[in-house]
Formats: C-alpha cells, structure tokens, sequence
C-alpha cells in the first residue's frame, strides 16, 4: 500500500476497533505514559537511536534568532527531564481550556478569551474533507491525534482520549517533524517538510502547521492560567 492508503486503512481500522470494544480507563493512562516517554526521546533533527535509525542531521541549519528576542537563552525545554521513572502529568479534565482558562483569561483581558477560542475552534475543525486525492473523508481521528500529541509532549493527558490512536497514525518522521515545529521551528527543514505526507497537497500538510502552533498555544496558556489560578486562590 501507499504511504496515504496505509494511513486510511489504519484509521478505519482504529473507528472498527472503537465501536467493537474500547480500552480500559486503565489501558488508555499506560498508553499515554508509553507515548509521554517516547515523546521526550524524540529529539529536532533526529530520534534517539535506540528507537529508530532515523536523522536529519545533516540537514539541521543553525539559524541566528537572538535578534528576535530579548534572552537569548530562551528556548524549550522538555517538561522532565530523560530517566526519569515518575514523570508529571497534567490532567486535562482537573484544568480545561473550555471551563477554567477561557474564563480566567477574559477576566484578566476583555473578550480575548472569546477570540483565542475561535481561533483555537477554526484552526482544529478546518477541514476539506479531503485526503490527497481521496475526498469524503473524516479526518477528525487525524486531526485529534496531531493536537493531542503535542499536548502529550508537554506532560497533558485527555482522559478520554486512547494514545494507542498516536503510534498508529503518526509515523516516525513525522513525529520528528511535530516536535522540530512546535519546540525548535528555527531549525525546521524543507527536508523534514516534504519526508512526510507525499501524497498529500501543500495546503493539507500547512493545515497540519496551524494545528501544532494552536496546540503549542494551548497547552502554554494552560499551564500559566492554572499557575495564576492558584496564586489567586
């Protein structure tokens, strides 16, 4: 099969699989623990070799962007540190976006909670219905598992949401490529930009960009509004 029909078949066989018997509450926390891991042996440019023999290091160029910037040690970094055996999770369901930040934030800034969450509404549900040439698709299960993969790497975890879906829609390039936009952009490649997705148009893999910035702002605004909310509490 093709790179796009392999993806298709896999999320057909992932709405099968759910609607015939669905993962324990138990299951689904052991998945997402599995994927918080291995999210953090993912590196820009390349993953760690004992999972796969995969870089771009060749490729990585290292861009100047102090002029940017007012700290020019400011940068990502991974919400814990490699080895560690008990690594932090942030529940999304004790401090959400739709019950906690957004009315936090339009108390601290006059209807900008009401913009932030359309943007956040417009990015996420954007869709043709379209796959490459294929057209009539769902893509909601791709959709949710690009969002839910960035917050994954920042320690947030959907109670609702089985992280098996991840492994099996996003492959290794371009889980390489989700965290070199979100975490390192500077160091984004047009090689990375094009090992993923062949089959499918520009405008569906920019699609996949907006949707990784708004899941990257997300996930920022939750962890400083919950900080916020305690201090106000």
């Amino acid at each position: 099969l093709s790179e796009l029909e392999a993806l298709m078949e896999r999320m057909k066989r992932l709405q099968e699989d759910k609607e015939d018997e669905e993962a324990s509450q138990e299951e689904m926390a052991t998945r997402f623990e599995k994927e918080k891991k291995e999210s953090l042996l993912v590196i820009s440019g390349g993953i760690c070799a004992f999972l796969v023999p995969f870089s771009f290091d060749d490729e990585i160029v290292s861009t100047d962007v102090s002029r940017y910037i007012e700290d020019p040690g400011f940068g990502y970094k991974d919400f814990a540190r490699r080895g560690e055996d008990h690594l932090p999770t942030f529940r999304a369901q004790d401090y959400t976006w739709e019950n906690h930040g957004f009315s936090l934030v339009n108390r601290l800034y006059s209807d900008i909670g009401h913009l932030l969450d359309e943007k956040f509404r417009m990015v996420y549900n954007l869709t043709y219905n379209t796959m490459a040439t294929h057209e009539d698709v769902d893509t909601t299960t791709l959709r949710r598992a690009l969002f839910n993969y960035v917050h994954c790497m920042y320690g947030i975890r959907y109670d609702d949401y089985d992280y098996g879906e991840v492994n099996q829609l996003l492959e290794r390039s371009l889980k390489v490529y989700i965290k070199t936009v979100t975490c390192y952009p500077e160091r984004t490649t047009k090689r990375m930009y094009d090992s993923y997705w062949r089959q499918f148009k520009h405008s569906e893999k920019v699609h996949v960009n907006l949707l990784l910035m708004e899941a990257r702002m997300q996930a920022e605004l939750l962890y400083a509004l919950r900080a916020i909310t305690r201090h106000l509490t």
